[in-house]
């Protein structure tokens, strides 16, 4: 979880929404990506689908049954879809997604055989969500 929350971090600094991911296996870290909608003016973008991308490529296989996802947030609905189909084996995240947008509000389910772990770093994964909203909020109030 570390790592994905290094990745917020470098999401924080390009202004994009600060979430990271990294994928595991066996162990060893094959893929680390965070958000980056804003650069590539992509909504399809998110830390998850990058990091599920840079992990299948690594394996040259589209399942992931053997690795595990640490994410920082609670994925989404898009999300929560593109890692039902990578099987992947595990998803550990960091906060919960309380607005409505992530998966487990929505009644999504991730794989049957995929473990979900919640709450892991959950504080330092809220606190670089919760300052990015603030920052913006104060931005936008200036400006108007």
């Amino acid at each position: 979880m570390k790592i994905a929350l290094k990745e917020a971090f470098i999401a924080f600094q390009k202004n994009e929404v600060p979430i990271g991911a990294a994928i595991t296996c066996d162990d060893v870290v094959i893929a680390k990506a965070h958000n980056l909608t804003e650069t590539f003016n992509n909504i399809t973008a998110h830390a998850e689908i990058l990091v599920l991308n840079l992990a299948s490529n690594y394996l040259k296989n589209k399942y992931m049954k053997e690795c595990t996802l640490y994410v920082t947030i609670e994925p989404c609905i898009m999300c929560a879809g593109a890692l039902f189909w990578s099987q992947i084996g595990r998803v550990v995240c960091g906060a919960s997604n309380h607005s409505r947008i992530g998966f487990l509000s929505s009644g999504i389910q991730l794989h049957p055989k995929t473990k979900f772990v919640s709450g892991v770093m959950k504080n330092q994964c809220q606190d670089v969500i919760q300052k990015f909203f603030f920052l913006r909020r104060i931005e936008k109030n200036k400006i108007m």
